[in-house]
């Protein structure tokens, strides 16, 4: 069977790119910190926004925000900021930007206090991924109990741009969740 001939999750058919970042990607677990700061980021910079138009942009966030690395972006300067605020290859919001370097701070304490990230968020889910079983989008969630607690959690620790919406995406992203539809090949169990 042809890539263009799988049978996926209806919301990722917009575009080759899209159905890489669905096919590789969403719903895969990840456990690498700079990764799971990467994409952190990347979903509060997609508030109010499609994440589409954030995956474009993320090749050009890799290369001007030191490949997500957070000791060094926890670092930036209101002068790194000014630049970026003017590079259009990047979402130009200065709460957003800011936002960026307070949870690149909260997060090398969360590492600091946990050993990883990784640690840290996975203890969610007690280490394996939380399965649903949707037949259709309409019943996937926007949010749920247990990304309201981590939203929570994460604001107590400092992060910004972590409503529960926002860490409801990245928990599917990260494979936390798998919120692959039962039709989707991607499908695990």
């Amino acid at each position: 069977m042809k890539n263009n001939q799988l049978i996926r999750c209806p919301w990722c058919e917009k575009d080759d790119l899209y159905r890489r970042y669905h096919d590789e990607e969403w719903g895969v677990p990840l456990h690498y910190d700079n990764q799971l700061f990467e994409l952190l980021c990347l979903e509060g910079f997609q508030a109010g926004l499609s994440w589409h138009t954030v995956l474009k942009k993320r090749e050009h966030y890799r290369e001007v925000c030191d490949h997500w690395d957070p000791a060094k972006i926890a670092a930036y300067t209101q002068k790194k900021i000014a630049t970026l605020l003017d590079d259009p290859g990047v979402i130009r919001n200065r709460l957003k930007l800011a936002a960026m370097v307070s949870n690149a701070q909260a997060f090398l304490a969360v590492q600091q206090e946990h050993g990883t990230f990784s640690e840290f968020i996975w203890h969610y889910v007690d280490d394996t991924p939380i399965v649903n079983h949707w037949e259709t989008l309409s019943e996937v969630p926007a949010r749920t109990d247990l990304s309201d607690r981590i939203s929570r959690d994460l604001q107590k620790l400092g992060f910004k741009f972590v409503g529960s919406t926002i860490c409801y995406a990245f928990m599917q992203a990260a494979g936390l969740v798998d919120d692959h539809l039962l039709s989707c090949w991607k499908r695990k169990g």
